[in-house]
Order: C-alpha cells, then sequence, then structure tokens
C-alpha cells in the first residue's frame, strides 16, 4: 500500500473522493474523527459504507481503543462487514494486540468470513508500544501492517517528547527503530506517516521521501491532495522498472553459463540481488 487515506465515519460520501484521488486504501474513523456521542450511529454507517465499498478500494475501519465496549462494539459491527482490515489505535503492547485478534477471529467466524482473512494494523501511539514494536508484529499473523505513525501534535508526540522540525527530523531514528523492528518481526508492509500540513506538498514529499529511503512502502494520509504525491513517491518508477527487468536478464543468463555472480552495468550482483529485483517486478507488475 503506497497510500492510506483516513476518512471520517460521519462522512462515507467522501470514500468516492478517495477513490477519484488514487488512494490504495481508505481508513474509516471511528476514533478521533468521531464525537463520542456519535459513535453509536458511525458504526453502523461505517459498515455500511465497508460493505459499499469494498470491491472498489481496500477498506480498512479505526476502531476505538479495546479497554472500552465502544471498541469491542466497533470490531464486532465492522468486520461482519468485510472490511480489509482494523486498525488498532492506542496499542501498548502484545496484550492489545492478542485481544484485537482473538475479538476478531471470533466475528470472522460468526459472520461465515475466513477466520484470518482481516488484516490488522497496530497503530503504536505510547511509548510502551513503540518500545514493543517487533513483539507487537509477532504478536498475531494478522498484524500485515506496522510502523512508526509520527507527526506533530498528536499522540506519539505527546508520549515521546520528540521534537518537531519542518521535516520531521527529530523523528527520523525512532522511525528507523520501529522499521527494522517491524522488518524483524516480519511485518510485510512497513507503513509510516503522518503529515498534517495540508498545503505542504513539498514537505510532504521529502517526509515520504525518507520515509522511503528507510525502507517504508508507504504512508498513512490525511487528506486526498497528499494522495497522489505519496503514489509518486512509493510507486514504480519506470526507469527502475526497466533496470530491473535488464538485471534479471542478466543473471539469468549468467546462471546459464554457471555462474551465481556477474557484473551487470558496472555492478556486481548476485542471486540475492536477483530474488529481490524479482519481487519488487512482481510487486508491481511489472
Amino acid at each position: 500500500m503506497r497510500s492510506l487515506l483516513f476518512v471520517p465515519g460521519t462522512r462515507p460520501e467522501w470514500v468516492p473522493k478517495a477513490v477519484a484521488a488514487g488512494a490504495d486504501a481508505v481508513i474509516l474513523d471511528l476514533e478521533d474523527a468521531v464525537h463520542p456521542d456519535a459513535r453509536t450511529a458511525a458504526r453502523h454507517t461505517v459498515a455500511e459504507s465497508v460493505a459499499r465499498h469494498r470491491g472498489e478500494i481496500a477498506v480498512f475501519v479505526r476502531v476505538n481503543a479495546l479497554d472500552t465496549w465502544t471498541g469491542a462494539e466497533d470490531v464486532r459491527r465492522v468486520v461482519a462487514a468485510g472490511p480489509a482490515g482494523v486498525v488498532l489505535p492506542k496499542v501498548s503492547g502484545t496484550a492489545d494486540v492478542l485481544a484485537a485478534d482473538r475479538l476478531i477471529g471470533w466475528t470472522e467466524a460468526e459472520s461465515g468470513r475466513p477466520v484470518g482473512s482481516t488484516v490488522l494494523l497496530p497503530l503504536l501511539e505510547t511509548a510502551a508500544g513503540l518500545y514493543a514494536a517487533e513483539r507487537v508484529a509477532r504478536a498475531a499473523a494478522r498484524v500485515g501492517y506496522l510502523g512508526a505513525v509520527t507527526g506533530r501534535g498528536g499522540d506519539v508526540q505527546r508520549a515521546v517528547g520528540y521534537g518537531w522540525d519542518r521535516g520531521g527530523g527529530g523523528t527520523a531514528e525512532l522511525r528507523a527503530r520501529v522499521l527494522l523492528d517491524a522488518r524483524a518481526g516480519g511485518v510485510r508492509h512497513p507503513v509510516a506517516g503522518l503529515w498534517t500540513d495540508i498545503s505542504d506538498l513539498a514537505g510532504l514529499r521529502g517526509f515520504a521521501e525518507h520515509n522511503l529511503a528507510l525502507g517504508y512502502e508507504g504512508m498513512l494520509a490525511i487528506h486526498p491532495s497528499h494522495v497522489p504525491v505519496l503514489n509518486e513517491v512509493f510507486g514504480p518508477d519506470e526507469r527502475e522498472l526497466e533496470y530491473l527487468r535488464r538485471l534479471v536478464r542478466a543473471m539469468e543468463e549468467a546462471r546459464e553459463r554457471g555462474a551465481n555472480v556477474t557484473v551487470f552495468e558496472g555492478d556486481m550482483v548476485d542471486e540475492a540481488m536477483l530474488v529481490t529485483a524479482r519481487r519488487r517486478l512482481a510487486a508491481y507488475g511489472g
């Protein structure tokens, strides 16, 4: 996923805008974007929206934390509708993930959906959760996305106390460490975030490019205008894809000669680079 766009759970009519913007996924938000008094009604609205739009875009739902009945009711209602995934906020450790995994699994079974088919994206919004990132990644097989979702003025900044500059430099080490923990924990799709300045697309691009350089595959977004930038940064570049195709051909020719290494366009390449090239080409249909 290159871009996962938040949409308030009370505004399902905005989902087509996310589709039109080219977002890879939409996250219908039942937590911060919804007033507590409106959450019961929003829950039903979101479930209906999941069922309506899941065929045209990957639909995730951010539920409320599972330390309240609100969060548990969110999970039971929306998972039955068949979302691609659940975004779990305020994760502090493995216990939160295990509780979500069990509840999602029970709901899948009750609603006749394949158990394990709903992906989980835990949000590490506490210092304890960030510290336990690798354990969180390993806690359940359904954890498919994870990363450091840092930003200005939000839960993570309050929990950690980092400074924020225009490029998010104060969070660079944190994002790098959580990326490594996520990979070590077996997460296949690490995602980062969050750029809150709607109009600063140049700043967004720089932040996204740094996340790409660290190893992240995509970012969460809060505005449709951010989606094209993220898709461009995290998406395939045709020149890169052509380079990878040439590398694969060169390595295949080398293997036909009985060699597992070869010099390709001035670089020494080997079997590991062939595997990486094939995986990247497969990921982007190249």
